[in-house]
């Protein structure tokens, strides 16, 4: 296959005249092309990019096929390249390159947080709690947003999926953000834990609150974690 540009179509009337024919919706059969037999002009479709394609033998021309999309039209006995995938693969894939997740799983590390799927979600969940939590003076639900977060991720991870409102519900009720008077003394720890952890700069304070809530809290139901926390909040936390 051979593009045709408006140079070549200058010095080939011809093939000019195959092209106009074709866009008129008439035979490329013409008299002009029957008194020229030294060039034969075979009109493909489009080549999807808004050029007519020509194939043009003789007078020292040798053109080679050009591949074409799947979905460009093409009389049936044509037959033009398109890309195909190999039949086989000579070897099975294994997961060999630097950086692959292995047997082992995430890696664990200071500053290295719980990974997991479609983490941003729950910036839009969190918004169904916004003015339903407990404060006291000298507290910022944006605080308590941003700590609350990351208990609620790493819940999330553990499990292998995106964070879900129940994640977020755990979080604020084994800090007590959910309790209607919540006891003073976990208000206090609280306090000194979720202090200005809204600023990014805090990250290794966001981190405390998350690692201070245990992997066997988190695994727990949701009814169970509201259960025991009444009972005693210090057995959900490892402070």
């Amino acid at each position: 296959m051979w593009s045709a540009p408006t140079p070549f179509l200058a010095r080939n009337p011809t093939v000019s005249v195959a092209l106009r024919a074709k866009n008129a919706g008439r035979s490329a059969s013409t008299p002009e092309l029957a008194r020229n037999p030294t060039v034969s002009v075979a009109l493909r479709a489009k080549n999807g990019v808004g050029r007519e394609v020509v194939q043009v033998r003789g007078a020292g021309l040798a053109c080679a096929a050009m591949a074409a999309p799947e979905f460009v039209p093409l009389k049936p006995t044509d037959a033009p390249r398109a890309y195909s995938s190999p039949p086989r693969r000579p070897e099975s894939w294994v997961a060999d390159r630097p950086g692959e997740v292995g047997e082992a799983g995430q890696p664990r590390a200071d500053r290295l947080g719980n990974q997991g799927p479609d983490q941003g979600y729950v910036l839009h969940i969190v918004r169904q709690l916004e003015g339903k939590l407990t404060l006291t003076d000298g507290e910022a639900e944006a605080d308590a947003f941003a700590g609350a977060i990351t208990v609620a991720l790493k819940r999330a991870s553990f499990f292998g999926r995106a964070p879900v409102i129940h994640d977020l519900t755990v979080a604020f009720r084994v800090w007590g953000f959910l309790d209607a008077k919540p006891a003073a003394d976990l208000v206090t720890l609280r306090k000194g834990l979720f202090e200005e952890v809204r600023n990014p700069h805090h990250y290794e304070e966001q981190r405390a609150i998350a690692d201070a809530v245990p992997e066997s809290t988190l695994r727990m139901l949701p009814a169970a974690v509201e259960a025991a926390h009444a009972a005693d909040w210090r057995s959900l936390l490892d402070v």
